[in-house]
């Protein structure tokens, strides 16, 4: 039976079932869409990223004697669209049979499933085969219960596949989570080595970008981009991570500085996110990297990391999966203020702000702390429409999908869904960004003052937030310390930081 198997820009699993034997009658059909290319506007690295990865696996598909139909973005029989393509090759090559991999993006789910009701031939939905979890697996486990509580899931996890256990139920250390030794800030304490080397040119895909006329943001150095693009790179960087980077990695996972955009971060979420490689053999690796140091790379770094992939990360795609599509339009604080130019720009006084912005738009990334308690910390305090802030983080960073970035926008970052993801608001006035960075001691503003105008800006915000919310928080037991501080506080000092908040609000890209 002649079948075409679909394979989209983020199910590069080169291990998957369907690549173990060729087939002359399985055509394997991948395209560089329109609709995926301007839904929002993406980084110009993200874009390339994408397209040089499923260019260079589409040919790995081929030298191993798979039938392959490849579409760039400027062929001209590529209209842009999914499904009407589908229908097209669908025709063309008389297909029997159409076959996909479940995707991770709900709209991409939704206009597959929709597609597949109208046409005339068998179809078969299948696994990707990458996560640790299966969609609904959160859903039940969590089922009967009030509250989701990722470090519930993460110790199921743990038990469930073994990771870091001295046996079925007793984790190695004592204890499950090594949080508060993962939270120090950098004073070039341990030098950051260089990154790897793993740039390639890709002038004709941004030529090719450029022609077809799509709108992007961010800055690309064509000649040299330096992001993994094949499984073969993706394993050399979890190598690299391993052994450069893991032995730091815990201790300063939470730090920010103006000098290294990276730290000790392993760069491995584009190649993840995409599939190039996977979260079991990232995780198997990097435990075992730590066993065979005999000791010389200590529990909290690994165990950290260890936490962002088997916990996090699946729970997160669990949550997605449990709560879409009202997760998508959840607003706890009817927020609806638009987004400030300058994160377009990165020009603002706040050197914070002003650093993890610019660090984006040049490297399309930055680490969570930076995109929590920066980007969102300031869009939260500030009232952003949510919707707004999901578009920015989706399109700005080149490892961001929906299912992973909407999750910690709405949830983590927003605390738009009311406390389904996070158990309290992540926000701070300037004095948690001066514990964990170097920003506060270059910036135009001073951290150590509440009023005047040369007093941090997120001192103002955040008491102005809380004050403003109070009615919606003051009850949350994990709010208390703050509000029971707000109720102390001198009310004439109190109304002149509001008073200065609503004026940033109202005019945030000219303060």
């Amino acid at each position: 039976m002649k079948t075409l198997r679909l394979i989209l820009g983020d199910q590069l699993n080169i291990r998957h079932s369907w690549f173990r034997e060729s087939n002359d009658q399985v055509i394997y059909l991948m395209a560089e869409l329109g609709q995926e290319a301007t839904y929002v506007r993406h980084h110009i690295q993200k874009m390339v990223g994408f397209f040089s990865a499923m260019r260079t696996f589409a040919r790995e598909l081929s030298e191993q004697g798979h039938k392959v139909i490849y579409y760039n973005l400027d062929a001209p029989e590529n209209e842009g669209s999914l499904t009407d393509l589908l229908e097209k090759v669908i025709s063309a090559e008389q297909i029997q049979r159409f076959e996909y991999q479940m995707p991770d993006e709900y709209r991409l789910d939704e206009q597959l499933t929709k597609l597949c009701d109208v046409l005339q031939l068998a179809t078969i939905v299948v696994d990707t085969e990458h996560f640790l979890t299966g969609r609904s697996e959160l859903e039940d486990f969590f089922k009967g219960k009030k509250q989701h509580l990722m470090e519930s899931f993460y110790r199921y996890m743990r038990k469930k596949h073994q990771v870091l256990m001295l046996s079925d139920k007793e984790p190695m250390g004592g204890k499950w989570n090594f949080d508060k030794q993962n939270r120090n800030k950098w004073k070039g304490q341990q030098a950051v080595p260089p990154l790897p080397d793993q740039s390639k040119d890709v002038t004709d895909i941004a030529a090719m970008i450029d022609r077809c006329e799509v709108s992007t943001i961010g800055t690309l150095d064509p000649s040299g981009f330096n992001w993994p693009t094949s499984r073969r790179e993706a394993l050399a960087l979890l190598e690299y991570f391993c052994e450069w980077l893991l032995p730091c990695f815990g201790t300063y996972q939470d730090a920010m500085h103006t000098d290294q955009p990276f730290l000790f971060h392993s760069r491995l979420s584009f190649a993840l996110n995409c599939k190039l490689i996977s979260p079991k053999e990232v995780i198997d690796q990097v435990v075992e990297h730590w066993e065979a140091s005999n000791g010389q790379i200590d529990l909290a770094q690994v165990e950290g990391f260890v936490r962002q992939i088997l916990g996090w990360r699946e729970y997160m795609r669990g949550m997605y999966w449990k709560f879409m599509p009202e997760f998508s339009k959840e607003n706890f604080f009817d927020h609806q203020n638009p987004l400030p130019e300058f994160f377009w720009t990165a020009e603002t006084k706040m050197n914070c702000l002003s650093h993890a912005i610019g660090q984006s738009l040049e490297h399309a990334y930055a680490h969570h702390i930076q995109r929590l308690m920066v980007t969102g910390n300031f869009a939260l305090l500030a009232g952003i429409e949510p919707s707004e802030l999901d578009k920015w983080y989706l399109g700005i960073y080149i490892d961001a999908i929906e299912w992973v970035e909407i999750t910690n926008t709405r949830g983590m970052s927003q605390y738009a869904d009311g406390g389904r993801i996070a158990t309290k608001p992540y926000i701070s006035s300037g004095s948690y960004i001066e514990k964990m960075s170097n920003y506060c001691g270059s910036c135009h503003y001073k951290v150590k003052e509440k009023v005047g105008e040369k007093a941090c800006p997120f001192n103002s915000l955040y008491w102005n937030f809380l004050a403003t919310h109070r009615e919606k928080l003051q009850d949350n037991r994990r709010m208390g310390m703050m509000y029971s501080v707000l109720n102390k506080m001198d009310p004439k000092q109190l109304a002149a930081m509001q008073d200065r908040a609503q004026r940033i609000i109202a005019n945030p890209d000219h303060f």
